[in-house]
């Protein structure tokens, strides 16, 4: 299993470190692992070997290996694997929301402001972020991934490429927009980041589509020719 660091990372914490936000950023980073760490024990349950780890300037992100029995297994016109991978996708959120519903009835029953000597209120508010933000339908978002999976099972491979790179387009732009009026107000640099990172994202996401559907058409051709 390798692990890849993104160098950006480090632009991301001096960005922080100057702008005073360290600590959030530090405290969304430790709570990312997490939400990864849940995705990591859910392949494993599935049956799936990582395959690499990388450490972005948003949190970890793990690929796994899949095996042919999984592809063999069809669904509709998806397959096994699909339902594999929205486990996994699902898993992340879900530890978050775990944990805001722990520190609520931990505040609720001890009436404490801290645990682990964080404030409760930003242990909620990470956690919160980190459920919005991977919940939004933006390949390779997990919001995105379960939306992919998803489709791919009711109406197949290529419809789930197209459909999803549609999807994740208009609701970058549409979070964008909202985003834009947000720095206007608050002046907070780390939204406008944010938003910068997942246009990369989208932009690359858009590039490989584009292949895929190339090489689809490319199987098509060859299918009909036989």
């Amino acid at each position: 299993m390798s692990i890849k660091i993104d160098l950006k990372i480090f632009v991301f914490i001096l960005i922080f470190f100057i702008t005073k936000q360290i600590k959030i950023y530090t405290l969304l980073m430790f709570f990312a692992f997490i939400h990864e760490l849940a995705h990591l024990v859910m392949g494993i349950i599935m049956g799936l070997k990582p395959e690499s780890i990388r450490l972005s300037i948003y949190g970890f992100s793990i690929s796994y290996k899949t095996e042919c029995d999984d592809y063999n297994k069809k669904i509709k016109k998806g397959n096994f694997l699909s339902i594999k991978k929205i486990m996994i996708a699902l898993a992340g959120p879900a530890i978050n929301l775990i944990i805001i519903l722990f520190t609520l009835i931990y505040y609720r029953t001890y009436g404490v402001s801290k645990l682990f000597n964080v404030n409760i209120d930003q242990i909620i508010y990470a956690n919160i972020l980190l459920v919005l933000f991977n919940m939004i339908p933006i390949y390779p978002l997990d919001g995105g991934r379960i939306l992919k999976e998803i489709i791919y099972i009711y109406e197949g491979l290529e419809k789930s490429y197209t459909s999803i790179n549609l999807i994740s387009n208009i609701s970058l732009f549409i979070l964008t927009v909202f985003a834009s009026f947000f720095v206007m107000l608050f002046q907070n640099i780390s939204v406008l980041l944010i938003i910068v990172y997942l246009w990369t994202l989208v932009i690359n996401n858009n590039k490989q589509i584009k292949k895929i559907q190339y090489i689809l058409q490319l199987c098509k051709n060859e299918q009909k020719n036989t």
